[in-house]
Formats: structure tokens, C-alpha cells, sequence
């Protein structure tokens, strides 16, 4: 990334287990990024086969068009909020997500919900690469009439040719993380072209397919009048907009990862507002107009645009698939393994490098069976997306009271890496953000489990709260965190 190549200068008494090259505040040579910088960051982020899912998956659940873009749009406008806020941070301090963390957790106890987010960008890292793998595998298919389609092996539930192909895109990530991303900048900067080309192609297909965009864009909502689930939309709006905010609820707390290489609050801003929403709504449209159109052609909503591809046929699947697998493979390494990465080195610097922190992102993220989180929209949506959003909500809402209402945005940066610093609170523990944490996520665990668990009655009231899960979190977590520090401030938070 730019502004590494940078040598951090030396803080006097930092502590090695809280100090390595990697964690320390960025210098001012290396803050070059303009918020054209950020801008092509998030289109880099955002033009996505995840980001095309979610909004295609809107209609298959009865959403109009119009309806699933203007979802997409609204939930991003709402998290674009947050990630300023705490975007903030990083320009001003030119500090990490996990460091930043220590002023509201303690310079240890910053490792509990640096771990937390850590562990979704391992689910999302896994997700990516099965999405990437399963290119491969319809790749392979179409050029060889279905040799290696086969029987689901047992426990996995997938075949073994999906097998190898998830296995080798995976193993391409750790050659990638093993050389450095530096190795593959220039990839990073052709991954938007790729799909967005891709995008237009699929939109251009299904145009001339579909007959046009009035048969296209033609399909009614389910929830009109008349239809066959008339009066459900706000049932089915607000968990999917609680989706959307969680989608990058992530990006939303270690954005000072990024933020912390721009020059001014004015880049960090206007290329964030200019680079997320708008993309985020014109991906949206070609994912939710290709799906539209899959109704009138194939007479079903095919919202996974690989499944989509082998339904299509042809050498030039070939193409649009190999685009797919790069900007797959440049989208997972810039969003997915910084922030895990940075986690995983916070809870030892000394001993866990950047490098290392991405191999162990690497290993959690096969570990997951991300195909099962992929195998139906609602999974993907209402238990991974708004499940995860239950967890990050409650962070957000902590970093953004404590720098906000505690600190003023003033931080003591020296003794942000001092174990005996300003920041240590109790042991290096500050209890109050822990308590914040816990209140926040719990209103959410039972919508949770009766969403994750087949055939469990929660009851309505804790499942309505699921559908505000990120709201939910954030306010509550925030709002005690304040109340709290304000009620028993300790001494440095006096003194800050």
C-alpha cells in the first residue's frame, strides 16, 4: 500500500509487545493519499461478486428493482456515517484499527474486539475464495462438458472437484501473502475494470436476451398489492437494510487502516462519500437488472452471477470467469487480509508480523466452510451479514463515543504503545468498554440462535430486535460506554 515504504520513526518507551514497524503511526512523508486514493480504494472493494449477490438476492426474496437498489444505497449513505467517524482517527493519529482500540479497551483488552472483527474478515476472506474457486470449477466445466462434476463428498457436502478448485484459489492467496501484496499492486489496480466490464457484459447480455429493459425491469414486486406477499415489504426492508449496514460494518472499524495514509479530513471524507455509496448503487443495479432479466429468461431468479455464467455457455464465459478469478483474488487480498492481519499482529507484535498474520488468516478462513454460508440468500443474509453486524455495532458505537464524547478526538499517541501509558487502565483492561460490549451484543443472541438454528422459536419480540441488529448495538454500546466512563471515569480518562 502506498505510504509503507515509509520507516515509521521510533517512540520513546513503547513496549515491544505493544510496537512493531507495522502497528506505529503512520509519518507524515508517507501520508500521500488523496481522496481520489480512497475513492478507487472502495471501487476496488465494492465492485465485488458478494456485493452483486446481496442485491440480486433482494429480489429473490420479492423485492422490485427499484426497491433492492434503493436499499443498497440507503444502507450505505447510513454506514458511511461511522466509517467517517472513525476514519477520523486514523487521518488525525495516523493509527491502526487495533491501536486505535486501546483508547477505548485498554492497550490488552483492545485484542478482544480487534480478535472479533478479525475473525469475520476470515469468514469474509473464505467466502471470497469460494466464490473465486467455484469460478474456477464452472470454468473448468465449460470447456470440458461437466468432466469434473461428481458426487458431494461426506462432511464437506461439495464435490471433489469443487474441492480442489477452492483448495488451489486458496493456495493462490498464500503465494500472494508470502511475497507481499506489493507483488501484485498492479493487479489491485485492474480489479474494478475487470468486473465492472464483466458487469456491463452480463447487463448488455441480459438486455438483448430479456428484449429490452422494459421486459427486463418489468418484474413487479412481490409485496404490491395483489401479490403473493402483499403487505410484507417493511418485514423483509429492515432486515435487509440491517444487512446492507452490516455488509460493511467491517470496513466501518479498521477504515483507519486505510484512512491513516490520507492527507487531509477532506480526503478522507469526500473520497469515501464519492467512492461507496454511488458504486455500491450502480453495482446493485446491474445485480438486481441481470436477476430481474434471469426471471424472464430462464423463468427463475438466478442471483449467483457464477451459476449464472455456466447457465450462459459458451468460450466466452471463459473470459468474463477469468476476470472474475483475478478481481476475486486482488478484491479478497486488499479487503480481507489487512484488517485480520493487523488484528492478529496486535496481540503479540513481537513475535507476529504482518506476513504471519495473513497465513493465519489464510488457515481460518479454509476452515470455515464458507459454501455453507452461501448455500441460499436468507443464510447469507439474515445469518451471516446481520449476525456479524450483532458483533461489530457495538464496537463501532464504543470507538465512536470514546473519541467523539470522551476524547474530543484528542489521544495521547506515545502512550498508545506504552504498557504503563495513559491507556492501561486496569492491567491494561478497561472494564467499562468490555460491560459496553457485552450489553450491546446480548439483546441480539436470541434473534441470532433462532435464525441460525432450524426450527428454533425465539418469539417475536427478540426477533424483530435481530432485524435492527447493527442499530441495536450501536447505540446501546455506545450510549453505556459514555454512561459509564462519565459515572466511574477513571484517572486517565480525567487527564486525556
Amino acid at each position: 500500500m502506498a505510504g509503507t515504504t515509509v520507516k515509521p520513526e521510533p517512540i520513546e518507551g513503547s513496549d515491544p509487545s505493544l510496537f512493531n514497524d507495522d502497528l506505529a503511526p503512520t509519518p507524515d512523508a508517507a501520508k500521500t493519499w488523496s481522496w481520489t486514493s480512497i475513492a478507487a480504494l472502495w471501487v476496488g472493494m465494492v465492485v465485488c461478486v458478494p456485493t452483486y449477490m446481496l442485491s440480486a438476492g433482494m429480489v429473490e426474496q420479492g423485492m422490485s428493482w427499484w426497491q433492492a437498489v434503493a436499499t443498497v444505497l440507503l444502507g450505505n449513505v447510513v454506514v458511511l456515517v461511522p466509517m467517517m467517524l472513525v476514519g477520523h482517527a486514523g487521518t488525525k493519529h495516523g493509527i491502526p484499527f487495533p491501536v486505535l482500540l486501546r483508547s477505548s479497551f485498554g492497550t490488552v483488552g483492545a485484542n478482544v474486539p480487534a480478535i472479533l472483527r478479525g475473525l469475520v474478515a476470515c469468514g469474509w476472506f473464505g467466502i471470497q475464495t469460494w466464490v473465486g474457486g467455484s469460478a474456477i470449477y464452472t470454468m473448468i466445466n465449460a470447456v470440458s462438458d461437466d468432466a469434473i462434476v461428481g458426487d458431494a463428498l461426506p462432511i464437506l457436502g461439495i464435490d471433489a472437484g469443487q474441492t480442489v478448485c477452492f483448495v488451489f484459489f486458496w493456495a493462490l492467496h498464500v503465494f500472494f501473502i508470502a511475497f507481499g501484496t506489493e507483488s501484485i499492486r498492479w493487479l489491485e489496480t485492474l480489479a474494478a475494470p475487470f468486473l465492472i466490464v464483466m458487469g456491463l457484459a452480463l447487463l448488455f447480455w441480459a438486455y438483448r436476451e430479456a428484449g429490452g429493459f422494459g421486459a427486463m425491469l418489468s418484474t413487479p414486486s412481490q409485496f404490491d398489492p395483489g401479490q403473493p406477499r402483499d403487505g410484507e415489504f417493511w418485514s423483509v426492508f429492515f432486515p435487509n437494510l440491517t444487512a446492507m449496514v452490516g455488509f460493511w460494518a467491517t470496513l466501518s472499524l479498521n477504515i483507519p487502516d486505510f484512512t491513516r495514509f490520507c492527507r487531509t479530513q477532506r480526503d478522507q471524507v469526500l473520497g469515501q462519500a464519492v467512492g461507496l455509496p454511488p458504486t455500491m448503487a450502480l453495482f446493485a443495479f446491474i445485480g438486481v437488472a441481470v436477476t430481474s432479466a434471469t426471471v424472464v429468461i430462464f423463468g427463475e431468479a438466478i442471483w449467483d452471477p457464477v451459476a449464472l455464467l455456466g447457465r450462459m455457455g459458451g468460450w466466452a464465459v471463459v473470459v468474463a470467469l477469468f476476470a472474475l478469478i483475478v478481481a476475486t483474488l486482488t478484491t479478497n487480498l486488499a479487503a480481507n487480509v489487512v484488517a485480520p492481519s493487523n488484528g492478529f499482529s496486535n496481540i503479540s507484535p513481537k513475535r507476529i508480523s504482518f506476513k504471519m498474520g495473513g497465513y493465519i488468516t489464510a488457515g481460518l478462513g479454509l476452515a470455515m466452510f464458507p459454501w455453507k454460508i452461501l448455500e441460499s440468500s436468507e443464510g447469507y443474509i439474515f445469518t451471516w451479514l446481520v449476525g456479524y453486524s450483532a458483533l461489530l455495532g457495538p464496537i463501532a458505537g464504543i470507538l465512536v463515543s470514546d473519541y467523539f464524547l470522551v476524547r474530543r478526538t484528542e489521544l495521547d499517541v506515545p502512550d498508545l504503545f506504552r504498557a504503563h501509558g495513559a491507556y492501561r487502565f486496569s492491567g491494561g483492561w478497561n472494564w467499562r468498554a468490555l460491560v459496553a460490549l457485552a450489553l450491546g451484543v446480548i439483546p441480539n443472541v436470541p434473534g441470532f440462535l433462532g435464525q441460525a438454528i432450524e426450527g428454533m422459536d425465539v418469539g417475536e419480540p427478540w426477533s424483530t430486535i435481530y432485524t435492527y441488529a447493527w442499530f441495536v448495538g450501536f447505540f446501546v454500546s455506545g450510549g453505556l460506554y459514555w454512561a459509564l466512563m462519565r459515572a466511574a471515569p477513571p484517572a486517565q480518562a480525567r487527564a486525556a
